[in-house]
C-alpha cells in the first residue's frame, strides 16, 4: 500500500509531480477547515504544508500514522516541533527556497533609491515631466556596506560587485576567507563600517542582542548622505531615529520592505519623498514560491523512503546505548561553545576545534560537537539553526569544525575543550561534569585554570594579579544590586614578570555589558572583562 500524502496548501506543480512521480499517494486539502483536518489528518504518512495551516499539539496528536512534517517556507512558528519531535515526526523546511529572491529584491532597491525610480513614475503617471527633480546617482565605485554576512548578504554582496561597487561587510561569524574569496573587505566592528559605506543594507537575525540594531547611534556614525536598506526584519530599525536620521539630513533616503508591525498601511515614513517602500515582497517570486514546494516534496520523499532529510529542523535521536554517557554533556558543550565564541569576539571565527577526552570519546561524539555548534552559533544566522542544520550552516560561512578525540582524560574522567581561532590567535574553554546531576564546571577560559559550575549567567574579568580586586569587583557588583552566586580565581604560574589572573563570576541575573565597562574603566589593573548569558 502506497504511503498517503496530503498537500494542505498550494505549492507549485513542481512539487506535487516529484510527490506523484515518488509513488505516493497525494491528496489536495487546499482550504479544509480545522474540524476536517482533525479528522482526516490520521489518514496520513506525510504532509506539506505553507504558513497558514496550523499544527499545534492537539493536531499532531491525532496524526497516528504521521512521519514528516515538511512546510514550504523557512519559518516553523506555525508547527509544534517539541510534540512532533515527541511523536517521532520529522520536521523540515525549505530555508534556501527564498535567498535568490531576497537578494534580488535587495538589489532592486538599491536601484531604485539610487535614481529615484518610484518618485519619478508617481509623478510622470500624474502628468509631471520632472526631469531635474529625480537626477540619481551612479553604483559604480560607491560603498556597500553589508551589516550580516550569511547566504542573503554574500549573495548581495555577489551581485552589487558586479554593478562596479566596492563592498564592506561585518560579521563576526564568518571565516576571513570567505570575505576574500568574494572579494569583500571585512569590517571586525560596525563603526568601521559605518565610517566608509555610501549604502547600508541590513541582513541580520532577529534576535534580542540585533532589536534596533540601526538607531541613533548608528546613524550618527554615517557619512552624511549615507542611504539605508532593510528586507530582512523590521525590528533591527528604530523607525523614529531613522525619521529623525531624514529629517536632518543625515540619511539621504531609505528603502523599507519589512516592518516592526505588518500588515501596515500608515507608517509615519510612508509620506516621505526619498524613502521607497514595499509590502514584505523578499520573497515573492514565482520561481520562490516554486521552489519552497519542491523543497519541501523533497524531504517528505527522503523521509518516507529512506532517505537523508537535509533540512529537518527537530534533531535525531541519539543512539540509546549513547545517550546515558553523552546526554549529561550536551548542555556543557551548548555553554561552551556560546562562552569560547564571546571571549574570543576576534572579528571573524575561522576553526572551532572540538576535543572529547577520556570515557565519552568511546561513543559516536557528532552531537556533542553540534551542539558546541549551536552555541557558537545560536543568534547569529539569518535562519533558526538547529542541531541538524548546524554542520552545514558552519560550512556557508566558511567556519572550518574540527572534531577530535581521545580515551585519556587527565586529572578528570572526561573533558570536552573548545578552541575557537580567528584573528591568527586561539581561545580555549574546558569543561566536564561533576556529581550525580552532571553539573556542568568550567575548568579553562582566557588560558587560566579552575573550577567552578557553571550557571545562566557568568562575568568574566581579566586583569593584572594583585591584592584588592575581588573586593573591588564585589563593591561594583554591590553597588548596583547584583547578586554574585560564586566565585573562582584561576593565576598565571609566578615566572617573575607581571602576573595576571582571571575572574569568574556567576549570578543569578544578567549582568550589564556597561557595568563590566564601568568596571574595567576604573582601574588601569583590569585588561579585559565579558558578561555571556549561557541559558
Amino acid at each position: 500500500m502506497a504511503e498517503r500524502v496530503l498537500v494542505a496548501e498550494s505549492v507549485g506543480d513542481s512539487g506535487l509531480d516529484m510527490l506523484q512521480v515518488a509513488g505516493f499517494d497525494v491528496d489536495l486539502g487546499i482550504g479544509w477547515p480545522r474540524e476536517q483536518l482533525a479528522e482526516q489528518i490520521g489518514d496520513y504518512d506525510g504532509i506539506l504544508i505553507r504558513s497558514a495551516t496550523k499544527l499545534d499539539a492537539d493536531l499532531i496528536g491525532r496524526a497516528t500514522r504521521l512521519r514528516v512534517i515538511a512546510r514550504a517556507g523557512v519559518g516553523i512558528d506555525n508547527i509544534d516541533v517539541a510534540a512532533a519531535t515527541k511523536r517521532g515526526i520529522i520536521v523540515a523546511n525549505a530555508p534556501r527556497s527564498n535567498i535568490v529572491t531576497a537578494a534580488e529584491h535587495t538589489m532592486a532597491l538599491l536601484l531604485a533609491l539610487a535614481r529615484h525610480i518610484p518618485q519619478a513614475h508617481a509623478a510622470l503617471t500624474a502628468g509631471r515631466w520632472e526631469r531635474k527633480n529625480f537626477s540619481g546617482i551612479e553604483l559604480m565605485d560607491k560603498t556597500l556596506g553589508v551589516l550580516g554576512f550569511g547566504r542573503i548578504g554574500q549573495l548581495v554582496a555577489v551581485r552589487a560587485k558586479g554593478f562596479g561597487m566596492r563592498v564592506v561587510a561585518y560579521d563576526p561569524y564568518v571565516a576571513s576567507e570567505r570575505y576574500s574569496n568574494l572579494g569583500v573587505e571585512k569590517c571586525v566592528r560596525p563603526d568601521a563600517l559605518y565610517a566608509q559605506a555610501d549604502f547600508v543594507t541590513v541582513h541580520l537575525p532577529d534576535t534580542p542582542e540585533t532589536d534596533g540594531w540601526l538607531d541613533a547611534e548608528a546613524f550618527a556614525k554615517m557619512r552624511d548622505g549615507v542611504r539605508i536598506l532593510n528586507v530582512a526584519r523590521g525590528s533591527l530599525i528604530v523607525d523614529e531615529d531613522l525619521e529623525d536620521a531624514l529629517d536632518s539630513g543625515k540619511v539621504a533616503g531609505a528603502a523599507l520592505d519589512v516592518f516592526r508591525t505588518e500588515p501596515i498601511t500608515d507608517h509615519p515614513l510612508f509620506g516621505y519623498p526619498n524613502v521607497i517602500v514595499t509590502p514584505h515582497l523578499g520573497a515573492s517570486t514565482t520561481e520562490a514560491t516554486d521552489r519552497a514546494g519542491y523543497q519541501a516534496a523533497e524531504q517528505i520523499v527522503a523521509a518516507l523512503q529512506g532517505g537523508s532529510v537535509t533540512t529537518a529542523v527537530n534533531a535525531p535521536t541519539i543512539k540509546p546505548e549513547d545517550i546515558e554517557v553523552l546526554g549529561p554533556f550536551l548542555p556543557l558543550c551548548h555553554q561552551l561553545g556560546r562562552l569560547g565564541t564571546a571571549l574570543a569576539l576576534c572579528g571573524s571565527i575561522d576553526r572551532i576545534e572540538i576535543e572529547c577526552n577520556g570515557r565519552i570519546a568511546e561513543r559516536d561524539t557528532r552531537p556533542l560537537g553540534t551542539a558546541v555548534l549551536l552555541g557558537a552559533l545560536e543568534g547569529h544566522t539569518e535562519e533558526p539553526i538547529n542541531a541538524v542544520n548546524a554542520p552545514a550552516i558552519a560550512d556557508e560561512r566558511g567556519i572550518e569544525v574540527i572534531e577530535t578525540k581521545s580515551t585519556v582524560a587527565r586529572d578528570f574522567t572526561d573533558l570536552v575543550r573548545v578552541n575557537v581561532v580567528c584573528g591568527g590567535g586561539t581561545t580555549t574553554v574546558a569543561g566536564t561534569t561533576i556529581g550525580r546531576r552532571n553539573r556542568p564546571h568550567l575548568l579553562q577560559a582566557w588560558g587560566q585554570r579552575f573550577n567552578l559550575q557553571l550557571e545562566p549567567y557568568v562575568t568574566l574579568f581579566r586583569y593584572n594579579d594583585v591584592p584588592g580586586v575581588i573586593g573591588r569587583v564585589g563593591t561594583f557588583f554591590g553597588q548596583r544590586n547584583v547578586n554574585i552566586g560564586s566565585a573562582a580565581v584561576g593565576h598565571s604560574p609566578d615566572n617573575g614578570e607581571q602576573q595576571h589572573a582571571v575572574m569568574i563570576l556567576t549570578t543569578d541575573a544578567e549582568v550589564p555589558q556597561q557595568l563590566v565597562d564601568e568596571i574595567i574603566a576604573s582601574s588601569e589593573t583590569f585588561i579585559d572583562g565579558r558578561t555571556v548569558a549561557l541559558s
